[in-house]
Parts: structure tokens; sequence; C-alpha cells
């Protein structure tokens, strides 16, 4: 018997792992909604990780663009193998602790 997948609305490859975690979009009870994030992970816990998002942002008083880095705490489903040097898709989604509020989705290949 094949497990469900919910459909999460977003155009990516579900895993291919199994996990009964109630907080994961796949398997889970847990909805996404708003922003996109790709980066790359930078630290991971039990079932917490950093992922670091470059973007460019604009000074108007040298009329060029600066390189800066943001760095946001995610929920990592027990389906998702992810390690350090990674990149991942993450997607908001409603608050879970202090921190996170959003939850890995894919790894990027």
């Amino acid at each position: 018997m094949k497990a469900k997948i919910n459909n999460i609305g977003l155009n990516v490859k579900p895993p291919e792992k199994v996990c009964n975690d109630i907080k994961c979009p796949w398997h889970g009870k847990l909805k996404v909604r708003g922003k996109i994030f790709i980066g790359t992970v930078v630290k991971k816990y039990q079932k917490t990780v950093t992922i670091e998002i470059p973007y460019l942002k604009y000074v108007p008083k040298y009329e060029r663009y600066m390189r800066c880095i943001s760095k946001i705490h995610s929920y990592l489903p027990e389906c998702i193998d992810v390690n350090i040097g990674d990149k991942v898709i993450a997607v908001e989604t409603r608050k879970l602790s202090k921190t996170k509020a959003s939850v890995v989705v894919a790894k990027v290949e």
C-alpha cells in the first residue's frame, strides 16, 4: 500500500521516504503559504536547519549593489535527508516555534 502524499501546491518532487511527522507538509497536516526561499544549509540540528539566503541590496550613494546574506531557521521533516552545504527549498508556514516559521520542502539537485 502506498503512503498518502499531500499536494502542497508547488512544482517540487515529493520525497521518496515516508514519515509519520505531523509537521511534515508532505505526510502531515502542515499547510504552506507565502514566500519560497532557496538557500544553502549552514547548520543542522535535530529537527532544525539554518539556511543562508544570498541577495543583492541597492546602495543609492554609490549607485551599486551590495551582496548581503540573510539567515533563517527552518523545520526539517524526517523524510528529507539534508547535509551541511546542500541547496534546499524552504517555504513559509505558520509559526512553529519562537524562531521557526518555515519548513524545508525539497533538496535541490
